[in-house]
């Protein structure tokens, strides 16, 4: 999230808690067994009904109490939070809780500030920065030896290079800057966060609330808050960056710990060490790769909030791809967004090559250690002469003017233009059939129902999916919907959800199942996979407008492109780990390859395409108010009006808090569901598909 919205594999309470199939039912004595795939009575048998009496229902009461707040109205609620904004900002200067935001503003735009003048922007006396470009460049590929190897020195010193030949050196050198400083405060605050949750059962079950929480909100929602605390500028920029980077490591890291051996830790208590000898010992040094992918992960979703910081001033390549954004110019959005993936693919191997570097060392690996020394001398030197070199000559110390990446983005623009020119006609029917055909009736359903009918209605479906603690986190969460007074929006918004899940589910399963099937499809597509997860959402966004101009639907295609690839990974995976002889059993009854699929694999990977269905969910929603931006009304367009005027902030603010519970709510139901799928306990009776105790065990 890609995050980007956050990461697949941020998500570990959720795969901890899915099994990728459904244990089949005890077979009672005497009685013949059960075929294959019986599950009882389905639970779209149920839910069928339910929405056949919603649909009744709406057809006699189509348009009334439907709560409408169209464009820019606003509720006393929403005044209300307005008006404790400003009594927030009227005390800013005796505020205690605002008074410390304001220190944590000023020391992190201290540090940029200082970081900037030291390698970006010139500072008086001087007419060029402390180090100029020649000097970063041999230092940051000097770094890249020394904690891994030539080849990574190389694409360091290439990455370095390209930022500048492209035009866009000191706007790399500002993400870079923002971009380090959070991921440095995420390992300080996420660290022991993720050693309480590896190593204490309580601790982990309260910080994950928190983290479900911050990987539930939306990104650009935490702006608002941020922007009242922090202000606006290169501080508000890496809080928000901060925030959104540290589940990932504490999530990752934490899993890496609990998953060291119990036989190891007992060996551990024999030899008499004390707590911190183990985990300092063991632990962490067993959790090595681990933490090193959830740093991984951390930094690649730093580098995702590249675009969402520059709404909030902050410095950047954000700020060209936004610029771009504005107008619709694909080309000049492209090149910046391209050169934040080639950062994000740097720093990415450059770490997990350091990590693998450290452990060949660890086992006595590494090379000869004499030519070692003297190369890493070499490079020393080369390294201290560039930067005095930079400092001593002006064309050393600026990037040169290059238009490579002005060419680049008009030849970018051109080919959007034809194709736009080309197919235009093929786009618009597309975008017609997928609006007449799924948006419009399931809008109306939810949104022109009255609000109590639908209210009942979700939480009847939300019973029957995921049973009574479904029920429960969504009746908590519709309640709270109804109170922020956007009803009829998050309705709204919540069909363009779960149109556009749907969507990603079918490309899902066609493409997961294809990959899962054939290794070379695999290799073919994951990288485009790695790709889509890595481009900022903002990139692509711009040739998505530009096919299908500014609507409901083109906010739906940009929530596909950026759900498709982690929805895809984990069918694929989920299909790809059936066992072998379970397929093969399959194989020697006779079955064609579409009875293959549907009835053994399908099944058996029930529950990675529960938790494809729950990640497809929530990266979709976390592009709602990108959503906005681009047409697509609702709950975005709010978050967008409140941030952008300052008497609507209280209706922003209530939109943004309407996401979270939109998120929550299809986050609990999905999660419910797959707990209930693999509930299949001693002495059961079926019920919805799920398995009812009937009785104290025997």
């Amino acid at each position: 999230m890609s995050t980007l919205g956050p990461p697949v594999a941020d998500r570990g309470d959720v795969a901890d808690r899915v099994t990728t199939s459904s244990p089949r039912p005890p077979v009672e004595p005497g009685a013949a067994p059960p075929a294959l795939g019986d599950k009882g009575v389905s639970r779209w048998v149920p839910a069928g009904v339910v929405v056949a009496v919603w649909v009744v229902a709406w057809f006699f009461t189509r348009g009334q109490d439907t709560l409408p707040l169209p464009g820019v109205a606003r509720t006393d609620l929403h005044d209300r939070l307005t008006e404790f904004q400003n009594w927030l900002l009227a005390g800013r200067e005796t505020n205690p809780v605002m008074q410390v935001t304001n220190a944590i503003a000023d020391f992190f735009r201290g540090c940029v500030d200082w970081l900037q003048r030291l390698v970006v922007k010139p500072s008086f006396p001087r007419p060029v920065p402390e180090i100029g470009w020649l000097g970063v460049t041999a230092l940051a590929t000097y770094v890249g030896l020394a904690i891994a190897s030539w080849r990574i020195a190389l694409l360091v010193g290439a990455s370095f290079l390209s930022f500048g030949v492209l035009g866009y050196w000191e706007d790399s050198l500002d993400l870079l800057i923002v971009t380090g400083i959070a991921v440095a405060m995420v390992v300080v605050i996420g660290m022991p966060l993720a050693v309480l949750v590896g190593t204490h059962a309580g601790a982990n079950r309260v910080i994950t609330v928190f983290l479900d929480f911050m990987q539930t909100m939306p990104t650009f929602v935490y702006l608002l808050p941020i922007v009242l605390f922090f202000g606006i500028g290169t501080s508000a920029a890496v809080v928000a960056t901060l925030i959104y980077a540290l589940p990932p490591i504490v999530r990752i890291a934490g899993f890496g710990i609990r998953e060291v051996p119990a036989s190891t830790i007992e060996a551990t208590d024999s030899a008499g060490q004390t707590y911190w000898q183990r985990l300092r010992k063991v632990q962490v040094p067993m959790a090595r790769r681990t933490i090193i992918v959830g740093l991984n992960q951390t930094t690649l979703a730093a580098l995702s909030m590249a675009t969402l910081a520059a709404f909030v001033d902050g410095p950047g390549l954000g700020q060209p791809v936004l610029a771009g954004l504005r107008i619709n110019d694909v080309g000049a959005a492209f090149v910046p967004g391209v050169l934040i993936v080639v950062m994000a693919v740097m720093l990415d191997r450059t770490t997990t090559a350091a990590s693998e570097r450290a452990e060949k060392v660890a086992r006595g690996g590494g090379g000869n250690p004499a030519v070692r020394r003297i190369t890493l001398a070499v490079g020393a030197v080369a390294a201290l002469v560039a930067v005095y070199l930079s400092r001593s000559y002006v064309t050393l110390a600026e990037f040169p003017t290059y238009t490579i990446g002005d060419r680049v983005g008009s030849a970018v623009s051109d080919a959007v233009d034809w194709f736009t020119d080309t197919f235009g006609g093929v786009t618009a029917g597309i975008k017609d059939a997928v609006t007449n055909g799924f948006l419009n009736p399931v809008q109306s359903l939810l949104a022109e129902s009255p609000w109590y009918v639908s209210f009942v209605a979700i939480a009847a479906l939300a019973f029957v999916f995921g049973g009574m603690r479904a029920l429960v986190s969504a009746v908590v969460c519709l309640s709270g919907i109804r109170y922020l007074d956007l009803w009829h929006d998050a309705m709204i918004t919540l069909n363009m959800t779960l149109v556009a899940t749907v969507l990603v589910m079918a490309l899902a399963l066609v493409l997961g199942v294809w990959m899962a099937r054939d290794r070379r499809v695999d290799l073919g597509i994951r990288p485009l996979l790695d790709a889509g997860q890595t481009i900022p959402p903002f990139v692509y966004l711009i040739p998505v407008l530009a096919l299908f101009g500014p609507s409901r639907f083109t906010a739906i295609v940009a929530g596909i492109v950026y759900a498709a690839p982690a929805a895809i990974k984990l069918v694929a995976d989920g299909v790809k780990g059936v066992s072998p002889t379970t397929v093969e059993a399959g194989r020697s009854t006779g079955q064609t390859t579409w009875q293959e699929i549907t009835k053994v694999q399908l099944p058996m990977a029930r529950g990675s395409l529960v938790l494809a269905t729950n990640q497809g969910l929530l990266y979709v929603l976390s592009m709602t108010v990108i959503g906005g931006l681009v047409g697509a009304g609702a709950l975005g367009f709010d978050v967008v009006y409140g941030f952008s005027r300052s008497e609507a902030w209280g209706k922003g603010a209530a939109a943004g808090l309407t996401i979270v519970l939109l998120g929550v709510m299809l986050d609990r139901i999905t999660r419910a569901a797959a707990d209930l799928r693999r509930d299949d306990g001693a002495g059961p009776r079926r019920a919805f598909n799920v398995r009812l105790p009937i009785g104290p065990p025997t």
